[in-house]
């Protein structure tokens, strides 16, 4: 495993050089052109929500190899309010900030591996795995 690298979550800026990061990653690897637009779709989703509900957090992009398989790893973390019930913001259509609820499920839909931790009043991490195919 290799650490690709990681930014800081502090404005919206940031989600701009997080997505970027992230093409430039998947496009090293040898992603196609629609799954490049899945994981920096994924990724603006990730950072977005650290944006809006933590204030503040950080997204790390790693390069996985593992029993012969090439993929992306991205891990979303933030101290923030947490999540208190997993199981609804990851459900279609789901949102607590009147939007289309679409962060969290797309996400999961848009990866091959999708897993979140929180605990409210601690924080989130989100871990999601894309593998080149």
């Amino acid at each position: 495993m290799e650490v690709q690298s990681c930014v800081k979550i502090l404005n919206e800026w940031d989600i701009v050089s997080v997505r970027q990061l992230g093409r430039n990653a998947a496009k090293e690897l040898h992603f196609g052109i629609v799954d490049q637009a899945r994981i920096t779709t994924a990724i603006s989703e990730l950072a977005r929500n650290i944006f809006l509900y933590a204030g503040q957090g950080q997204i790390c992009i790693e390069k996985v190899f593992k029993d012969g398989k090439t993929g992306l790893k991205i891990i979303a973390e933030d101290n923030g309010p947490g999540i208190e019930d997993i199981q609804k913001v990851i459900e279609e259509g789901f949102s607590t900030s009147k939007g289309l609820g679409a962060g969290l499920p797309g996400v999961k839909r848009l990866m091959d591996e999708f897993d979140i931790v929180s605990t409210p009043n601690k924080g989130t991490t989100v871990i999601s795995t894309k593998w080149l195919r």
